[in-house]
């Protein structure tokens, strides 16, 4: 029997271990350092912080880990993949060089330009009078993004030239020499594509998700690291979603390839879906929260298997379902993002049966976090799915809060294909 180790504490490595643990093969998930929401038969948890790459691979070691699955971005990003790689241990993501499609935001729109896979225009600055050039030169709206990593909450799309002025002066006075992507605003249909990238090439790709950043209801208020999703995306036809894989997917991992910096793990492609066709918005390099929360439960094979047989380089076939759409509500602490307060009652896996959950920024049973939780409903539709989960999260005896609307876009599209 196996033993996996999942590196991350959110929703997204709950749902990751429970994917492993629906495996036969597999008899024991750790998850470091994960969170006290996270009580799964089989489950255990290590408290090793994701940055601290020596203190996991020795735990991978002391344990006897068969296999290592990397969810948060920030030990990625550090080099842990080489660090276990360096040490004979099977790890399943991308190594520090080939991170920097996560980790700088100047880089990929390198890559994206040198080997002309379609993107937003953009300029890579270091002053506010360059920055105002870029402005200038794209117009408005206008899209900032910081160069390095940000917890899904470093872009900013500006629409007035007062609010330019506002947030160069803010950033410039914090940083002199802070580097900032800036892009011309593609306007269009946002969604996700998460694609599993093994040896030697081979690959394979989840369904489509889509997700909802903004805070509140209609998508207004701040950015966070995502309110809700739903997958798959119906509405969007198989021949979109292969255009967006042929043209903006498979040349990214082939032009990693060639850089000498070949690209192995979850490589998550935000697309825009514009009047000329797919573009590329950002390029993460694990799964996305919520994301993995609606997709994972769509695989109806061994994960295990699937990740081991890529690691091997071996051609795979995917077992996803077909049946039912997923969709997945955050539920967040008040005061979420800018000030989460701490202390709020988390339901139990009991008051949200027969849904699913995955627990986040949970201690001893109360929000210790931002986005507290995930709870999950599937149906043969958006709306049955959408319905089953608002049935349930109203009733909650909790002051925890969310959103209202998700998957409000297949919805829609449901409600207008029967008229």
């Amino acid at each position: 029997m196996k033993k996996i180790l999942v590196i991350g504490s959110g929703a997204r490595e709950h749902a990751l271990a429970q994917a492993f643990l629906r495996s036969e093969q597999v008899e024991q998930v750790i998850v470091a350092p994960g969170n006290d929401g996270m009580t799964d038969a089989g489950l255990q948890r290590a408290e090793v912080a994701v940055t601290d790459l020596d203190g996991l691979r020795a735990l991978a070691v002391n344990e006897a880990v068969d296999l290592t699955f990397v969810g948060n971005e920030e030990p990625l990003t550090l080099g842990v993949v080489d660090v276990f790689r360096a040490a004979g241990l099977q790890i399943f993501g991308p190594t520090k060089a080939a991170a920097q499609l996560e980790g700088s935001k100047s880089f990929t729109k390198r890559i994206l330009d040198q080997y002309q896979i379609p993107t937003a225009q953009s300029r890579t600055v270091t002053s506010a009078e360059a920055a105002e050039a870029a402005v200038t030169e794209f117009g408005l709206p206008i899209v900032f993004k910081l160069d390095g990593l940000a917890l899904g909450k470093g872009v900013t799309i500006i629409t007035s030239a007062e609010d330019v002025t506002t947030y160069l002066t803010a950033l410039y006075t914090r940083q002199p020499q802070a580097k900032l992507v800036i892009e011309s605003y593609l306007a269009g249909v946002e969604f996700s594509i998460f694609s599993l990238v093994g040896q030697d090439g081979v690959v394979t790709h989840a369904p489509l998700a889509q997700d909802h950043k903004r805070r509140f209801d209609h998508d207004k208020g701040p950015n966070t690291g995502g309110m809700g999703a739903y997958s798959p995306v119906r509405w969007l036809s198989d021949e979109v979603r292969q255009q967006a894989i042929d043209t903006l997917v498979m040349p990214t991992i082939a032009a990693m390839a060639k850089e000498g910096t070949p690209f192995t793990g979850v490589l998550y492609t935000g697309v825009m879906l514009t009047a000329d066709g797919p573009k590329v918005i950002e390029f993460n390099v694990r799964f996305g929260d919520p994301e993995a929360q609606v997709v994972l439960p769509q695989y109806t094979g061994d994960f295990y298997q699937l990740i081991n047989d890529l690691l091997q380089g071996q051609v795979v076939v995917p077992e996803w379902q077909n049946d039912d759409v997923y969709v997945g509500v955050v539920l967040a602490a008040a005061g979420y993002p800018e000030a989460p307060e701490k202390g709020a009652s988390v339901p139990s896996t009991s008051e949200i049966a027969p849904l699913a959950i995955n627990y986040a920024g949970v201690k001893a049973g109360r929000a210790s976090g931002g986005r507290v939780a995930t709870v999950v409903a599937h149906a043969p539709n958006a709306t049955a799915a959408q319905a089953a989960v608002y049935e349930k999260i109203d009733h909650l005896p909790t002051d925890l809060q969310y959103r209202h609307d998700i998957a409000y876009q297949a919805v829609q599209h449901e409600v207008e294909s029967k008229d």
